[in-house]
């Protein structure tokens, strides 16, 4: 039997939201409604928020108005995210590889680096056109990634933290290819300590600028960090993504 790919046991596990519960979700917030004062968005645009997670950002941005609709490919967080449902926010379970609704929306997001976490490049450029097929022609899309450049000058090797009396010990690695980040998990609950090792693509504006136009996608704007600030190769922590659907003739 194949083996499970690592995301797939790790984003379902009660330790994933433990670990992460520290992530500064006002600052979360803070971007996604800068971000939409800088679209400036139609009332009632369809949005896709592709990776959403428990669904509080698609919440934010349905709390604007807009029709939002969230996939992820974990049923754990989708289950949670559902209670947050009402007339204009929907989740589904679902694969971000596999088409989703096929020109419907007129913006589609992935945020926090909810990307580069296949083995093959097929893979992911599936990811991409599942994006790209989504948007109308004339759509938006916005990628939130690391900045590669930044990462690798920054890597912290070696960290411990302590949720909730669990200890997470944290090593960090990269390869040409990749960062690895392995977790071990010590709970007093549990027999023996628990092992994940997330693995992300070190893909850089190039490698996204050739994927999104390969599927029809044009980068407009490119920013650096969640203040919208400049994309700076070495400084920005981040790699913020703003492209458009190209419109073909018919």
């Amino acid at each position: 039997m194949a083996q499970q790919p690592w995301f797939r046991d790790w984003f379902n596990s009660p330790y994933y939201h433990q670990l992460y519960f520290e992530r500064n979700e006002e600052e979360a917030k803070a971007f996604i409604l800068l971000l939409l004062q800088l679209l400036k968005p139609a009332s009632g645009s369809r949005m896709m928020d592709i990776a959403c997670g428990k669904g509080r950002h698609a919440l934010a941005i349905s709390e604007k108005g807009y029709d939002v609709t969230g996939i992820d490919i974990s049923p754990a967080m989708i289950e949670e995210a559902q209670k947050l449902e009402r007339d204009n926010l929907h989740f589904y379970v679902h694969d971000m590889r596999l088409p989703f609704r096929i020109n419907y929306f007129q913006y589609v997001f992935n945020f926090f680096t909810s990307f580069g976490y296949f083995k093959t490049r097929r893979e992911h450029d599936d990811a991409v056109r599942t994006m790209s097929s989504a948007l109308k022609p004339g759509g938006i899309l916005v990628i939130d990634y690391l900045n590669v450049h930044y990462v690798e000058d920054h890597l912290v090797h070696k960290e411990k933290k302590e949720v909730n009396d669990i200890d997470f010990y944290i090593t960090r690695w990269m390869d040409e290819d990749h960062f690895y980040k392995k977790i071990e998990i010590e709970d007093d609950s549990l027999e023996e300590p628990l092992v994940f090792t997330e693995q992300v693509s070190k893909f850089s504006l190039g490698d996204f600028n050739d994927m999104l136009a390969y599927h029809g996608i044009q980068i407009q704007d490119v920013y650096g960090d969640y203040s919208l600030g400049s994309y700076d190769l070495r400084k920005s922590p981040r790699l913020i993504l703003v492209g458009r659907k190209m419109e073909f003739p018919v």
